[in-house]
């Protein structure tokens, strides 16, 4: 059955990720708030719960979900030939809005759909998440929306979409922040030897270049040798990681080189520069 926790109190909120915790070790499909959106999210070592995921929000195996982590040590367990700037991004921004598209580790036994041997990592900035991930291991995440639909940004407005394909609804309040609208993460490609944007979101260019001086803006390419063979991740991969719709980015302002400054603190988006 079907149950909605208001994780605002704490006796919901212990109820409410016990429950959840159990769905997922049931292969059933559980909605939680991210510091970006709600997210539907399953167990992302079983294809079963995976398959799940993706026909409560109607889409197919080929736009395979993006994998939210509890931890950075994480990371190399998920991931292979992670390069120096993809870990000096995720030591900068996780937890925070940043997913980055890797080459999975070809030992897991998964099956998140059509990856084309990539794997879209993010560790979210926000407790009730990182709580419930620390319970369960690594879920498979997207936006808890069906496909085409507006992203949710409370657990009452995924249900009025989702339904009862989805076991438990963690309500922890709005997302990001009441009034707001919202905002996806940024996705970059590190699976080349030049690293890139391919969505903007809630970490800027200049953000992200303030570490990684090289980085690719959208659209942008990097010169090529002509002995060099370019390679990048294929184009299924980037739109799989998009776990919500493209939405519009408010600009920001230009600000002095240590301006990016993320907070490491869970429940809170790394800082950024001021909004114009």
């Amino acid at each position: 059955m079907t149950t909605t926790y208001n994780c605002t109190t704490d006796d919901q909120r212990a109820a409410g990720l016990e429950h959840a915790q159990r769905a997922i070790s049931s292969k059933q499909v559980v909605v939680l708030p991210t510091d970006t959106v709600y997210g539907i999210a399953a167990d992302a070592f079983s294809a079963q719960a995976v398959t799940l995921l993706l026909a409560s929000k109607g889409r197919s195996r080929a736009m395979p979900p993006p994998v939210l982590i509890p931890r950075i040590n994480a990371l190399d367990g998920l991931a292979t030939d992670v390069s120096d700037d993809a870990r000096k991004l995720a030591g900068a921004f996780w937890p925070g809005g940043l997913t980055l598209i890797l080459h999975a580790q070809p030992s897991l036994d998964w099956d998140l759909g059509e990856t084309k041997g990539t794997v879209a990592l993010r560790m979210p900035a926000d407790d009730l998440a990182l709580e419930l991930l620390t319970l369960t291991g690594p879920l498979a995440v997207s936006s808890a929306n069906r496909t085409g639909q507006a992203p949710a940004q409370t657990a009452a407005e995924a249900r009025q979409q989702l339904a009862e394909s989805v076991e438990v609804y963690l309500e922890g309040g709005f997302r990001p922040l009441e009034g707001t609208d919202a905002v996806a993460s940024t996705i970059v490609d590190a699976t080349g030897t030049v690293l890139r944007v391919v969505r903007e979101g809630a970490i800027t260019l200049d953000q992200l270049r303030y570490y990684v001086p090289a980085m690719l803006g959208l659209g942008e390419e990097a010169p090529v040798d002509e002995d060099e063979e370019v390679t990048t991740v294929p184009e299924v991969a980037v739109a799989a990681a998009a776990e919500t719709p493209a939405v519009e980015v408010p600009a920001v302002a230009e600000a002095a080189p240590d301006a990016p400054a993320p907070s490491s603190e869970p429940g809170k988006a790394p800082s950024r520069p001021t909004e114009a």
